[in-house]
């Protein structure tokens, strides 16, 4: 556990707990709006969390060789992340798009 000072691990571990509550927070907000898309957003954001908990596992283990292959399913779950989070996105704006449309034929 020394392949990181004390500060380092503290930023390391408040990022995934900052993460998980976001994840969290963006869910129940889409139960509150009704609006799905925020719930693909928020489960697009657990590739995210996998790639950062593959990190600090690492790094616990002082970055011990035989784990080498955390470092290879991080950047994997970094780049899937990334395209989860951006189909999330697309999804929230498509559904509050779809929303905004119904209120207006609505209002008329």
């Amino acid at each position: 556990m020394n392949a990181l000072s004390i500060p380092t691990w503290i930023i390391h571990v408040s990022s995934v707990i900052e993460w998980i509550a976001a994840i969290w927070l963006i869910w129940n907000y889409g139960q509150v709006t009704g609006n799905r898309g925020w719930y693909g957003l928020s489960l697009g954001m657990l590739p995210a969390l996998v790639s950062a908990m593959c990190a600090c596992t690492w790094h616990y283990f002082d970055n011990s060789p035989s784990l080498e292959w955390l470092v290879t399913l991080q950047a994997a779950m970094t780049v899937v992340g990334n395209f989860t989070l951006w189909a999330g996105a697309v999804w929230v704006w498509r559904n509050s798009k779809q929303s905004l449309t119904i209120q207006d034929s609505k209002e008329q």
